[in-house]
């Protein structure tokens, strides 16, 4: 069998060589690439470029996770326990100024506590995404699911998912499961990976008219016209208040009457992508759920009738990358059609680089890092990067139009973060060097927006310190 997979993989790397270019041809490394797969060596940026000692930033790594999982309540931690069930305790990761819960941050949480090996915490975490969040109402269409976003009361704000949160949860559960070990019910991780990878595969199109439940006891979710007011979100509600506008905004949805609501798959098994939603009616992808890293490791370890699709979505997600990003700037938009070609935001104005789009460089570069497959993944970081150095290192905003003009002018504690974990695939020199000196100095997030800026920064600085790893066997570190 592992000979099988290997000669398939083989065979697709060479037909993805025939298709690219011929100054492209040179690059791209079949089988398990030259990287820390391979070589079992995690590069510590922190410690070849700055000077600090192993020791040194592990105590960073520690002090960060003490602070947001473990600080102040009011603005420092975003995880926070709220008693026990029949599995044991339950915690959730809030949004701090929207005040909710959102499957990106639970699994956030969840892959920072496994790599940190922080058992009680990665379990709460999974017991409350179980119990609160797992779509089990057998109307709902996106049954078997996880709800994206649900308030800290175990309440619904969706009944609907997100694809970036079932790809984190499936990769902690199957290092959970090579760290610890599985155990029993809902603490079997690698059936319970198996069933989340399969569910991303194989779930059924079901049609079905809103209002849906997250479960059959709930009564039916309706989205309320003033979406929920969050005491946290303080900036926000000055800002309205200055621009004479309600806080929270008004936005009645109720014109129309409901319609119907397909939901199948989520990836596109004809490109071998991740879709932007599981419903069938937003089609398209996000260039930041493209997570090639991962998709080796669900190849090698998840359910064995999906392995050769999935090592297929790997080769595919690094070509789109370089489709995707801007040929100047590397900046990725939010959301584009399977082609690239980018879609409208929300707003109907062009696509844009927007919160989403942060973890792209991330996410190519630790493919580069982990895999070192596809060359190309350092020449798009040495772009991004230069485009933002150039921008003001510590000042550049954290929305972009493709080409480069400003959309805001907040400078994000999370982008940069990120866009330093481009120095695992960049060219070593000055500019991957002072985004290292920035992430280094930069003080853990706090305050209202301390939640998607703290969680990027602390799996960033485990990223550039070799800290963040593919756990393959319980034998220590």
């Amino acid at each position: 069998m592992h000979l099988r997979r290997t000669l398939i993989a083989n065979v697709s790397a060479i037909i993805l060589l025939a298709a690219l270019p011929a100054t492209a041809q040179t690059t791209l490394h079949p089988g398990d690439g030259a990287g820390a797969y391979k070589t079992h060596h995690y590069r510590n940026l922190f410690a070849e470029r700055l000077g600090h000692t192993p020791d040194e930033t592990r105590q960073k790594i520690e002090a960060a996770f003490q602070q947001l999982f473990h600080g102040d309540g009011q603005e420092q931690r975003v995880y926070f326990e709220t008693g026990v069930n029949a599995n044991g305790p339950l915690a959730y990761i809030t949004d701090w100024a929207n005040n909710d819960a959102r499957t990106e941050g639970m699994s956030y949480g969840m892959m920072i506590a496994v790599q940190l090996g922080k058992r009680r915490e990665f379990d709460a975490l999974w017991n409350w995404s179980k119990t609160y969040m797992l779509m089990t109402d057998p109307n709902n269409p996106s049954r078997g699911y996880f709800a994206w976003s649900m308030s800290t009361d175990g309440t619904p704000r969706s009944t609907s998912a997100a694809p970036d949160g079932e790809e984190y949860y499936a990769m902690a559960l199957l290092f959970a499961a090579r760290r610890w070990g599985n155990g029993r019910g809902i603490y079997n991780y690698q059936a319970e990976a198996d069933r989340i990878l399969s569910g991303m595969r194989h779930h059924p199109v079901i049609s079905g008219t809103p209002p849906f439940r997250v479960h059959p006891q709930d009564p039916p979710f309706v989205q309320p016209d003033t979406p929920w007011p969050s005491p946290n979100n303080r900036n926000a509600a000055a800002q309205a208040t200055a621009a004479g506008k309600p806080w929270p905004p008004y936005r009645p949805d109720r014109t129309k009457a409901p319609r119907p609501v397909t939901v199948g798959p989520m990836v596109d098994e004809d490109h071998a992508m991740i879709r932007f939603v599981p419903e069938t009616g937003l089609p398209g992808t996000d260039a930041s759920y493209h997570l090639p890293a991962f998709y080796e490791l669900y190849s090698r370890w998840g359910p064995r009738e999906d392995r050769a699709f999935w090592a297929r979505a790997a080769e595919v997600s690094r070509d789109f990358f370089s489709r995707v990003a801007d040929p100047k700037t590397g900046l990725v938009p939010d959301r584009s059609g399977f082609d690239g070609t980018p879609e409208p935001s929300w707003d109907g104005k062009p696509g844009s680089f927007g919160y989403d789009s942060w973890r792209t460089i991330s996410n190519w570069s630790v493919d580069y890092s982990w895999w070192g497959k596809d060359d190309r993944e350092a020449a798009l970081s040495n772009r991004l990067q230069a485009f933002l150095a150039g921008q003001g290192i510590n000042t550049f905003p954290d929305r972009y139009t493709l080409d480069g003009q400003p959309l805001s002018t907040r400078h994000s504690a999370g982008m940069l973060a990120a866009a330093t974990v481009g120095g695992l695939a960049a060219t070593p020199g000055p500019t991957a060097d002072a985004f290292l000196h920035e992430l280094w100095e930069m003080p853990v997030p706090s305050g209202e927006q301390r939640y998607f800026d703290g969680m990027v920064y602390l799996m960033s600085l485990m990223h550039v310190s070799g800290e963040f790893r593919i756990i393959a066997s319980r034998e220590p570190r």
